[in-house]
């Protein structure tokens, strides 16, 4: 009898998609309109942030007036500067991966500076330079609230927006590259959507460390950005057939790793990609959700799958102090250069997530706050 099982399912036994059994919902109350809540000093707790009452088209965001709170035992309090967008964020809006509770903020991924430390935060202080890509949801926030133990210190020679722009996208490159699949010299990678913002840190990244780099894009223009970034081989998927260009650039061999974040279009074109003993990795699902695998799919070549997450990843404070250290170390040494190539106000998150569902960005993008 045939075992079937979908991603989500593997992604929960082992290295579990971001939805609602690792996030919470950050503390954002819908405010009192009679009254202002003031600091101690003076200064209002009071701040605009983005709230969805359901899920569904980037018509579902509210730009609200919402109490931010004092931070609490291991908690601090941020004026954010700039905030990452991340197709991670699309998915809670739609409902793909289903927030906590509703109302729900939204992203996880910003930059800013510590105005207020609660009890027991000692490696962080007033004034420090932070960035984060960590639950809580809660990022598109001009102040918020959070776990000191998801941030991490800014160098002082990156800016807010490189750092908002770097993390989720950067880590999740990092854990791809250095633990999920340790890429080596002489492998050949497939990644798809190598124009995309892990796409073209994962050329950059992969080249450095001797592998030959393939990797998918849909239009001409984004062929010459990946090229740009390392990529050997742009193969245009509406014009050719992925997996048949693979072998031909292989030899009939096929690649050691695939990344995929495209899912449901690509899964089953990219498991013909591998060679013997080859790795898929799925770590997203930008065209939906991959149907329900058969282990008999993985038997040619005995390949192995794994739904893995930059949450699992970066569990404990040591496992993110490591990554961010590896990735602010390829930033700083020019290894990897991340473009950031569409900013928007907060305030014009909705259309951030229209261009970015319509295929219309490239690179890394970024709120302004």
């Amino acid at each position: 009898m045939a075992i079937s099982l979908p991603l989500s399912q593997l992604a929960e036994m082992h290295l579990i998609c971001p939805a609602a059994k690792i996030l919470y919902l950050p503390y954002t109350r819908p405010i009192d309109e009679t009254s202002v809540p003031k600091r101690n000093d003076g200064r209002s707790l009071m701040t605009k942030a983005f709230r969805f009452y359901e899920t569904g088209g980037s018509n579902v965001l509210k730009f609200e007036d919402v109490e931010v709170g004092t931070p609490g035992d291991g908690e601090v309090r941020l004026t954010q500067k700039a905030v990452g967008l991340n197709y991670i964020d699309i998915y809670f809006r739609s409902g793909v991966y289903p927030a906590p509770s509703l109302p729900s903020g939204l992203g996880l991924e910003g930059a800013g500076v510590i105005e207020e430390v609660g009890a027991g935060v000692t490696d962080l202080a007033v004034g420090d330079r932070v960035a984060y890509a960590a639950q809580p949801l809660g990022a598109y926030a001009e102040a918020r609230v959070m776990p000191a133990k998801g941030l991490v210190k800014i160098p002082d020679d990156v800016s807010f927006e490189l750092a908002a722009a770097a993390m989720l996208q950067g880590m999740t490159a990092q854990y791809l590259l250095r633990r999920t699949y340790k890429v080596q010299k002489g492998d050949t990678i497939l990644i798809h959507a190598a124009a995309g913002g892990v796409g073209q840190i994962v050329c950059q990244w992969a080249k450095h460390l001797g592998a030959t780099v393939i990797g998918t894009v849909g239009s001409k223009e984004k062929a010459e950005i990946a090229k740009a970034k390392g990529c050997d081989y742009p193969i245009l998927y509406r014009d050719e057939v992925v997996s048949e260009r693979v072998k031909d650039i292989t030899n009939g061999q096929g690649v050691e790793v695939v990344y995929d974040s495209v899912g449901k279009d690509t899964f089953e074109d990219s498991l013909k990609c591998l060679k013997r003993l080859g790795m898929m990795v799925s770590f997203g699902q930008s065209s939906g959700a991959v149907p329900p695998v058969t282990l008999a799919q993985l038997a040619p070549g005995a390949i192995f799958l794994t739904r893995p997450s930059i949450f699992q990843y970066n569990t404990t404070r040591e496992e993110l102090l490591a990554s961010a250290g590896e990735l602010f170390d390829v930033l700083k040494s020019g290894i990897v250069t991340i473009d950031i190539t569409a900013t928007y106000p907060l305030s014009d998150a909705a259309r951030a997530h229209d261009d970015l569902e319509g295929r219309k960005t490239s690179g890394s993008i970024v709120f302004t706050v």
